[in-house]
């Protein structure tokens, strides 16, 4: 199984399905796939997110790394891991999952805000540091002024990330981005336009392909 580091190291990009109903959920995944996308996140908030990921973790294109996100606690990060995710993403810091993960052996993105929270992430276990909502928080400036005291520690900003802004962050020093609705639109719905998130999806490759190459 691709590990989140590889995805990453392909492409700098998390994509975050968060839907009403998981039934298009292998459609959206192969969608980005084949877009050029290495990493999907699958909400728990996903009416039978598990149950998805499980389907999707045995039939997973290559090169793809699948997670859970809106980890709360340590039954959610376990029952996840056992359903075949990858790595996990917690809204919050929250060390009940980041002490279960450790437990597992499988890595966290654990969200946080503030200088505080995001120290706090990282001295608990973190993999990555989910910085959330980011965009609220002044975007890539933000993030920019926060790696002044911290630059050894990876962060993800997420939360109103645009797929136009997304390198404007790399730019600004995060690892990765993650994008949810501003890349799924409305994709996961029954009657979704797929053709218009494979669209977005190679906008957004390009957009970071363009600046990792420059």
């Amino acid at each position: 199984m691709t590990t989140l580091d590889e995805a990453l190291g392909r492409c700098p990009a998390i994509a975050i399905i968060r839907a009403r109903s998981s039934d298009r959920v292998p459609a959206v995944v192969e969608t980005l796939a084949e877009a050029g996308l290495t990493a999907v996140e699958l909400t728990l908030t996903t009416p039978g997110a598990l149950d998805a990921i499980t389907a999707l973790a045995g039939s997973l294109p290559a090169g793809i790394a699948l997670g859970a996100g809106t980890v709360l606690d340590a039954a959610g990060a376990t029952d996840a891991y056992r359903a075949g995710a990858s790595f996990l993403i917690t809204p919050a810091v929250l060390p009940a999952v980041l002490d279960q993960a450790g437990d597992l052996g499988v890595p966290v993105v654990c969200g946080a805000l503030t200088p505080t929270e995001i120290i706090a992430a990282h001295t608990g276990g973190a993999h990555l540091v989910k910085v959330f909502p980011a965009d609220a928080m002044g975007g890539p400036a933000y993030l920019r002024a926060v790696r002044g005291p911290l630059p050894d520690i990876p962060l993800v900003p997420t939360g109103g990330v645009a797929v136009d802004r997304a390198a404007d962050y790399l730019r600004a020093g995060a690892r990765a981005v993650a994008l949810g609705g501003p890349l799924i639109g409305d994709a996961a719905d029954d009657d979704g336009d797929l053709t218009a998130l494979a669209r977005r999806a190679r906008e957004l490759i390009d957009r970071l392909t363009e600046l990792i190459h420059a």
